[in-house]
């Protein structure tokens, strides 16, 4: 079909917002073309196409026009109006996790925190491993969890193959030149681990120059064998087969590693598995799953946490891939064990944690998807938009949670959700105003209820320009008013019955009492 003679003489304008458009959702070209194809597979253009729309070189069709502009939930007309003065969005994320001041600067030089570390750490129980795990996920947070280094190795050997088949993996596997022993263990239950005792299983492990021995119950679940091999493949590829990582181990205690690095010293052995550990699975995860043709896929599913039985990949593999090859960046990441631990976190959108993984609070939040999942018995996924309140800072997140199980059998949740604010802001609607309607909407119904017409529709419109499905779904049920300490609620009706009296210091009410007098 021939465009209109009007909208050829705009062509100009015309391919600059959908130039702008395209970027402010931080989509490339490739992306947008698959996103249209998804739409309509016979109009959807190719990315040379786009390429000279964006230029001015090309006119879309009336059919194509309307594509583009049901993907950025915008009337066909707005791309007529030649105004170009609509102002830029700063769509670079807000501080993820918020770093502490470092002032007076000389008491955080390299000499003094090489003493200090230790004893606080010693004090604190926290153990070697913990800190090493603390400082890769901090690494991770600050890098948006994109690592190109590792995906290009992985790529190396795997030749962006997808989906791979367990027998596409055992020959990359040949190919690096492992060899294959094959095992037989069952689950125990770990002694050490007493307040919340959990299955244990060993997987799989490596032997130093080029051996990989494999547990047998792997051949039940091709998706958890493709990704220990891929995980050993990854050692072999980035550490030359040294065989310094650890076992792959499912349930046990918390971090589930090296039996000798439970010692409150802070061992060189504890960083280098810990990184040894983040680098293989990163690579496993990256190899079975490659940038590219893994962002089309999860484009074509509207990123379902749950889409990769297609592919024969674990949850927990397809929810970790979400956030290093999502174009959108503000995502989290949970895997929860009860009571309540959380075994695996990511935080690239900042979202306060309720709960660690080094010890048990007295009065986390009831009201985290992650965790009122843990008490049901739903094997399905579940949407849930919430309004996060820490202090004065207000946060808006959607997330999906699924109810699962290990390789050992143990019951956990897994979650993975999004920062709805920098999305918000990049269509010029103000977070905080949406934030406001949601939050006294659930105070009138005592910290639960129905999103206004206003908001849900706002959010249902974000969730189709991000292409994740959930974010309407959780736009459709009632949001809820969570935050990170139950004893601190802060809903207008506390969550508890009655909120505990707050307490002044003691010696703040003398120095009041003392100023007052003078």
């Amino acid at each position: 079909m021939t465009a209109p003679q009007g909208l050829r003489r705009k062509a100009h304008f015309l391919g600059t917002k959908i130039k702008s458009l395209r970027k402010r959702n931080q989509l490339t070209l490739e992306d947008l073309s698959v996103r249209c194809v998804q739409i309509d597979a016979e109009a959807g253009p190719s990315v040379s196409y786009l390429s000279m729309i964006e230029n001015g070189k090309r006119t879309p069709s009336e059919r194509l026009l309307e594509i583009i502009a049901d993907i950025f939930q915008k009337d066909p007309s707005w791309f007529y109006d030649e105004s170009l003065d609509e102002e830029a969005i700063d769509t670079a994320p807000e501080a993820a996790v918020s770093g502490m001041p470092l002032e007076p600067g000389f008491l955080f030089s390299e000499s003094l925190l090489q003493l200090a570390i230790p004893e606080l750490l010693a004090q604190t129980g926290t153990s070697g491993r913990q800190f090493a795990h603390l400082l890769i996920r901090a690494h991770q947070e600050k890098s948006h969890n994109r690592f190109p280094d590792i995906e290009r190795a992985a790529e190396s050997v795997g030749h962006k193959h997808f989906p791979m088949r367990v027998d596409d993996v055992f020959a990359v596997a040949k190919n690096v030149g492992l060899e294959i022993e094959w095992f037989d263990n069952t689950t125990f239950r770990d002694k050490g681990y007493v307040a919340a005792p959990l299955n244990m299983l060993v997987r799989s492990f490596f032997d130093a120059p080029n051996k990989v021995y494999l547990n047998r119950t792997l051949e039940e679940n091709p998706a958890r064998l493709k990704y220990d091999l891929a995980n050993h493949i990854g050692h072999m590829v980035l550490h030359d087969g040294d065989g310094a990582r650890s076992p792959n181990v499912s349930g046990g205690r918390i971090t589930g590693r090296r039996d000798e690095a439970d010692s409150l010293n802070v061992d060189a052995k504890d960083i280098l598995y810990a990184w040894r550990d983040f680098e293989c699975s990163y690579f496993a995860a990256a190899l079975l799953a490659p940038k590219t043709p893994f962002r089309q896929f999860l484009a074509r599913n509207s990123y379902a946490i749950n889409s990769g039985e297609k592919a024969e990949l674990t949850n927990t593999l397809v929810m970790r891939r979400m956030s290093s090859v999502s174009p959108y960046e503000h995502w989290h990441y949970f895997d929860a064990y009860p009571p309540g631990h959380l075994r695996a976190v990511y935080r690239g959108n900042g979202i306060p944690l309720p709960w660690g993984n080094m010890r048990l609070v007295s009065d986390p939040c009831q009201h985290w998807a992650v965790f009122r999942m843990l008490n049901t018995r739903s094997k399905k996924p579940s949407a849930q938009i919430s309004v996060l309140r820490s202090g004065d800072d207000k946060r808006l997140y959607c997330c999906e949670s699924i109810r699962s199980k290990d390789a050992a059998g143990n019951t956990h949740v897994l979650c993975a959700g999004v920062d709805l604010s920098p999305a918000l802001r990049a269509q010029n609607i103000d977070p905080a105003d949406t934030l406001d309607m949601i939050e006294a909407s659930c105070n009138r119904g005592g910290g639960s209820a129905p999103i206004p017409t206003e908001a849900r529709q706002q959010l249902e419109s974000i969730g189709k320009i991000l292409n994740i499905g959930w974010v309407g779904e959780g736009a459709s049920k009632d949001a809820t008013i969570i935050c990170q300490r139950s004893s601190n609620c802060p809903r207008d009706k506390h969550c508890l019955g009655k909120a505990p009296p707050k307490l002044k210091p003691q010696i703040d009410e003398i120095r009041d009492r003392v100023l007052s007098a003078g």
